[in-house]
């Protein structure tokens, strides 16, 4: 785990829904964008997910957006996502390790001192692997809180 400052450019597709779906809709929606990938005869590189944070308990639907990263031109039937710099804090493991890896690198951070920035999109990277896929999560964050060791 560690942190890093990057940008994330994309082409893809945007959806809207409850987070409570988001283990459903995005899959497919990231699956409808491939399908029209390929039927404009262009090859995926590295597919990625950004999705909305949530940020409280009221907060039940958002948005995300699957595609593809670092294609300067894109489908005419894809959207373009920019992302400008900002800091993260990753992770890189096994895709069926997903919720232990978003829960052990919010650990973390909040052990680092990071807090989270609950108005820019968690990115997450997919990777293929020997041993199947990879996942590259990017948990977005302000900077490390200042700790005063004086009181």
């Amino acid at each position: 785990m560690k942190r890093v400052r990057k940008t994330f450019k994309a082409a893809g597709m945007h959806g809207f829904g409850a987070f409570t779906d988001f283990g459903t809709v995005v899959p497919e929606l990231a699956g409808e964008f491939l399908k029209q990938l390929k039927a404009n005869g262009s090859e995926p590189a590295t597919e990625a997910v950004f999705f909305e944070p949530k940020r409280d308990d009221h907060h039940l639907e958002g948005y995300f957006f699957a595609g593809m990263i670092g294609h300067e031109e894109h489908p005419e039937n894809m959207d373009r996502l920019d992302m400008q710099e900002q800091d993260y804090v990753t992770v890189r493991g096994s895709l069926g390790q997903i919720a232990d890896l978003h829960r052990e690198l919010s650990v973390w951070a909040a052990e680092q001192g990071y807090e989270r920035d609950l108005e820019t999109y968690i990115v997450e990277t997919y990777h293929p692997a020997e041993n199947g896929e990879e996942v590259e999560i990017y948990l977005p964050v302000i900077g490390q809180r200042t700790v005063d060791k004086h009181t």
